[in-house]
């Protein structure tokens, strides 16, 4: 089995859509280890010095080696489609397939994705789930992650599941019809890349995720539309997503409404903590001078 190598995966919604670094959002993803997150040390003005400069230098190549490690595993990707080795579908053609082909949708996004909407009838097996270890190291990934815009997006820390490939093998067989599918496109895709090194070879890939997919185009279960299954935080708290945006118009002045009053509520929590926190300020002042 072949590596995923270094990959930087956009998936927030953090302000217009800004991407951030997948321990959580956006990773280090490696077949060989747990997903992990390596930041870049705030350089604050500090006395020069050489283990300073090799700190920074460090740093460059780490994201530097991310780059080209991104850049080798879309050229890859490309390869597989461009020979035919994973055929596309839309959303919609996947749909098709499903009813009437009888082939299996295999959904590989992880928990916190999958629990808010699902395709009927979808084979689930994350190849990254939400990492509920309590060490050392995934509580710093979790803060990191956290930090880095994961309370805007709700995206929660995530590592690679070595376990991916042997789960599927279990329960689908290499010759099975396979519809590899994420939320967003990206780790379905490389997902139907280790498929396929493995000894995969009737893979389909879902171009653009299921977040692209319309109502009518499959058959879905869930408290959610499949579209909303991948925001969360304060961003789906508060409907600002563009996910939401576009629901609102389908929805009308109701929907918009809802997050219309949550914005008011959150603007007067914080005035009631503001005028609390003077209150208090002066109540302590008061005491300072008797």
């Amino acid at each position: 089995m072949n590596s995923l190598n270094a990959l930087t995966i956009s998936r927030s919604n953090f302000h217009k859509d800004q991407s951030t670094r997948f321990s959580g959002r956006a990773g280090y993803l490696d077949s060989s280890k747990p997903s992990s997150l390596k930041l870049t040390p705030s350089h604050t003005a500090q006395p020069f010095n050489v283990s300073s400069i090799r700190m920074q230098a460090g740093d460059e190549d780490f994201e530097l080696k991310q780059m080209r490690d991104m850049a080798a595993a879309k050229k890859r990707w490309d390869a597989l489609i461009r020979d035919g080795k994973v055929k596309l579908l839309t959303p919609r053609e996947a749909g098709y397939a499903i009813q009437l082909s009888n082939k299996t949708l295999l959904d590989v996004r992880p928990s916190s994705e999958r629990k808010k909407a699902w395709v009927k009838g979808s084979t689930w097996i994350p190849i990254f789930d939400v990492d509920d270890k309590f060490d050392a190291g995934t509580l710093s990934r979790k803060a990191t992650n956290f930090v880095m815009g994961g309370w805007w997006s709700g995206m929660p820390s995530l590592s690679y599941d070595k376990q991916f490939l042997s789960k599927v093998e279990e329960k689908l067989p290499k010759d099975t019809d396979l519809i590899v599918a994420c939320q967003k496109g990206l780790r379905s895709l490389a997902a139907c890349e280790q498929l396929y090194n493995a000894g995969y070879r009737n893979l389909f890939w879902v171009q653009g995720g299921l977040e692209v997919a319309e109502e009518e185009d499959l058959v879905t279960e869930g408290p959610q539309p499949l579209k909303l299954a991948g925001i969360g935080g304060v961003s789906e708290f508060l409907g600002w997503t563009d996910q939401q945006r576009i629901q609102a118009a389908r929805e009308g002045w109701g929907y918009r409404l809802l997050f219309s009053a949550r914005l008011v509520g959150v603007f007067l929590a914080v005035d009631a903590l503001f005028i609390g926190a003077q209150q208090v300020g002066r109540y302590i002042q008061d005491i300072r001078s008797h």
